[in-house]
């Protein structure tokens, strides 16, 4: 194996592909990274083995060939370099890789090749969607922080995604909380999809565009192909006329909660108002929340009025008001501060919608201007 390549160039690919290595003790090979060089493309491989991730790059090829070498010392190393081109090459039988430039030479000792995980591959190129990624970002950020952190139920600890002829719904819940961002797509699919996709998953997805996007600074499409207890992203950009970057997920087993349910269809008081000036009167009031974290809202319909309070016997105490179009019934209801910030966090700026139905049933928040988002959270009981 013999190539040159722009330091740039691999550093971009290291930095999102050693994501998905780590310390392994029992499998020292998934602390590497597969190098491998064909037809004038590097491509870098790395897995924990519920993901797989590859990026490839055109490169200036002297010898094929492929080597298995420590994510954390090579990354460290091309991180270090200033920009230039260098040459790596590997030589011999000795499975060390040989990194130089202009004044250095590094020696790396890496593992067979014969012994890195084998990743899956796409099978049925014709089930797949394609989705702008911007906006999938954007969905994809709405959602991810509000799966399960325990193992007790495994179906939660994922984002879970509904794929429909025109329109994919991705639904996340810690069974306090429970979030819904409806997308559509360009392609039309003939059959549905649903499966619950890995936290850990989609977080390196939601890198992966990030990185992308910010290398690009363009619009750019994400492919997902469907595969039995597995699922595939590519991200084409306009810039290369192949995937620079993919990705492949074992997907959760596990059946996960009926969300439809869990909506609520109609609510006993609803309030309209400014998104700014509610998170603000919520921070404050956390303040004084003490360790419960809990605030209390007053709603008066007839004011149009809405009253904060909290308290903690360590502190003191603290009360404020706003306005807002109210309609429905009275409400004194109490709500986790955090969980309150969350939901309004992700809306969008302007007027949110904030439906509540009593001390026991669900709150619902939701944009004007995003219909296509809600946050579901339950009160505090008194």
């Amino acid at each position: 194996m013999k190539l040159i390549i722009i330091k740039n160039n691999l550093k971009k690919g290291l930095n999102i592909i050693e994501r998905v290595t780590g310390k392994n003790p029992t499998l020292p090979v998934l602390n590497n990274i597969l190098i491998k060089v064909k037809q004038n493309f590097l491509t870098l491989v790395g897995t924990d083995l519920e993901i797989g991730m590859e990026y490839r790059t055109l490169i200036k090829m002297e010898q094929e060939g492929q080597i298995s070498i420590p994510a954390k010392p090579f990354s460290s190393l091309i991180n270090s370099l200033v920009d230039e081109d260098m040459q790596i090459e590997l030589k011999g039988k000795d499975d060390t890789l040989i990194v130089s430039g202009k004044d250095f030479k590094s020696y790396i000792k890496g593992l067979s090749p014969d012994d890195f995980p084998i990743i899956p591959k796409v099978k049925n190129e014709k089930d797949f969607i394609e989705i702008n990624s911007t906006p999938f970002l954007n969905g994809v950020l709405k959602v991810l922080d509000f799966c399960s952190q325990g193992q007790t139920h495994p179906e939660l600890c994922g984002v879970y995604f509904n794929i429909q002829k025109e329109k994919m719904e991705m639904v996340s819940t810690d069974s306090f909380r429970l979030a819904k961002k409806d997308m559509y797509y360009e392609n039309k699919i003939n059959k549905g999809y649903s499966f619950i996709l890995p936290q850990k998953a989609v977080k390196e997805v939601a890198n992966i565009i990030s990185e992308v996007s910010s290398q690009t600074k363009k619009e750019f499409k994400t492919k997902i192909y469907f595969e039995p207890n597995q699922l595939f992203f590519e991200f084409l950009s306009e810039d290369f006329s192949f995937p620079q970057f993919c990705l492949t997920s074992r997907l959760i087993e596990g059946v996960f909660p009926n969300y439809q349910e869990i909506i609520p269809k109609d609510y006993k008081t609803q309030i309209i108002l400014n998104k700014e000036d509610f998170l603000n009167k919520i921070k404050t009031a956390s303040l004084f929340s003490g360790r419960t974290n809990k605030v209390n809202l007053k709603v008066d319909p007839s004011k149009n009025l809405i009253t904060f309070f909290a308290q903690d016997p360590d502190i003191g105490e603290h009360k404020s008001s706003m306005d807002g179009k109210i309609g429905g019934e009275k409400a004194d209801i109490s709500f986790n501060f955090k969980f309150l910030i969350d939901g309004i966090s992700n809306l969008e700026d302007g007027s949110v919608i904030f439906e509540l139905n009593g001390e026991d049933g669900p709150a619902l928040l939701k944009s004007t201007k995003d219909t296509g988002y809600i946050y579901i959270l339950m009160p505090i009981k008194s």
